[in-house]
C-alpha cells in the first residue's frame, strides 16, 4: 500500500460523497466518479424555464445521533432546512391525517444542496461511466465508456451505486460482494413533475396515497427556498412503476395526472417525466456496507442500509470507517 493511498469512489450520491468526505477529512486521497452531470444521485432537482421540482428523494428524516449532528452542520451551512408541510393520507376509503409525525427536512434551495456541500473540495469527475474494473499488482485500473482507461491506478475502489449496477462490476472480482449486492432488490419509480400557471386550491402540501398508481404527491413550492411556477411532484408506486417500466412517458403522465385530478389536482400546464429504474429498497447489509479488505474493494449505498437519505449517509460513513481501520492496521 502506498504511503498516501488513493481511493476511487464510484457514485456521487449521498453514500458515495459521505464516504469520500470521511476519507478525505482523514487525509486519504479520493477521486469520485459519476455518470451524471453533477453530484446528488437521487437527491435531485429538475429545472426548466421559470420552474424547478424535486423529482427524486422528497425529504429526509434524522434519527441516528451521527446524522442528527451532520444535519445540524448542513443547516448551519444553509444547505438544509425543516419542511413543516401539511401532509395528509389518501386511503381507498377516504382521507385521514398523519399520526405522530416526525420532523422532515429538505435541501435548500434544492435537494442537491447537501450533496454539493459534501462534494466541496473533492476531486469529483462527472459524466464518466465506469464499465470495468481490473486489479493488478500496481493497483486498480478503471475503464470508462467516455474516456477509456483512466490514467492513474488506485489503491482501492469503493462502489456507491445502485445494487443492480454494482453486480456486473463486482462479479468478476469478488463473487461474495456481488452476491451481497444481488440480494438487494431495488424497485423502479416513475416520477412526474407537473407545473401549473396558478397555485392549486387544496388544503395540503403533500400526501401519501395508498391506492391507485400514485404513492406520493407534493407541492414543491411549499418547501423552504423554492420559487417559480407552482410545481407538484407525483411519484408512482413501486408496483405500478414496475408494471409500466417500459411505457412511454406520455402514457405514464396520462395515468398519474388522472389519479392526481381525483385527489384535487388538475391538468397541468406542462410536465416532465423521469424513470428511476432503481429507486426503492428496504434491504440492508450487516454493518450497512460490505468490504473486501484483501482487495481493498467495497460497496455502500442506501440499498445497503434500509434506503432513505440517512441510511445512505450512514452507509457511506460505515464503509469509510472500514477503510480507515484497515489502513491504520496495515
Amino acid at each position: 500500500m502506498n504511503a498516501n493511498p488513493h481511493y476511487a469512489i464510484i457514485g456521487a450520491g449521498i453514500a458515495g460523497l459521505a464516504c469520500a468526505r470521511s476519507l478525505a477529512d482523514a487525509g486519504v486521497r479520493v477521486t469520485v466518479l459519476d455518470k451524471s452531470r453533477g453530484p446528488g444521485g437521487r437527491t435531485s432537482t429538475r429545472r426548466g424555464e421559470g420552474w424547478a421540482c424535486d423529482h427524486g428523494a422528497q425529504y429526509f428524516t434524522a434519527r441516528h445521533p451521527a446524522f442528527i449532528e451532520e444535519l445540524a452542520a448542513w443547516q448551519a451551512a444553509g444547505v438544509a432546512a425543516p419542511w413543516p408541510a401539511r401532509i395528509t393520507v389518501f386511503d381507498a376509503d377516504g382521507r385521514r391525517g398523519l399520526q405522530g409525525e416526525e420532523a422532515r427536512f429538505v435541501g435548500t434551495p434544492r435537494m442537491t444542496a447537501p450533496a454539493r456541500h459534501l462534494a466541496q473540495g473533492l476531486d469529483l469527475r462527472v459524466q464518466i461511466t465506469v464499465n470495468a474494473l481490473q486489479r493488478y499488482t500496481h493497483g486498480w485500473e478503471i475503464a470508462t465508456a467516455e474516456r477509456g482507461m483512466l490514467p492513474e491506478a488506485f489503491d482501492g475502489v469503493l462502489l456507491a451505486v445502485p445494487s443492480p449496477q454494482a453486480v456486473p462490476l463486482l462479479q468478476p472480482l469478488s463473487p461474495a460482494l456481488a452476491a451481497a449486492a444481488r440480494a438487494a432488490r431495488m424497485q423502479a419509480c416513475w416520477a412526474l413533475m407537473a407545473r401549473f400557471d396558478a397555485p392549486l386550491e387544496v388544503d395540503f402540501d403533500a400526501a401519501f396515497v395508498n391506492h391507485g398508481p400514485l404513492r406520493w404527491i407534493a407541492r414543491d413550492r411549499s418547501k423552504p427556498g423554492r420559487g417559480g411556477l407552482e410545481t407538484w411532484s407525483l411519484h408512482a408506486s413501486a408496483e405500478w412503476s414496475e408494471a409500466h417500466i417500459e411505457d412511454a412517458p406520455e402514457r405514464v403522465a396520462l395515468a398519474l395526472v388522472g389519479a392526481f385530478e381525483a385527489l384535487g389536482g388538475r391538468m397541468p400546464l406542462g410536465w416532465a417525466a423521469h424513470r428511476w429504474r432503481y429507486a426503492i429498497t428496504e434491504s440492508a447489509l450487516d454493518g450497512g456496507c460490505a468490504w473486501d479488505a484483501a482487495q481493498a474493494l467495497g460497496v455502500c449505498g442506501d440499498w445497503a442500509n434500509g434506503g432513505r437519505v440517512e441510511g445512505a449517509w450512514l452507509s457511506g460513513r460505515a464503509l469509510a470507517r472500514r477503510v480507515l481501520d484497515g489502513l491504520a492496521a496495515g
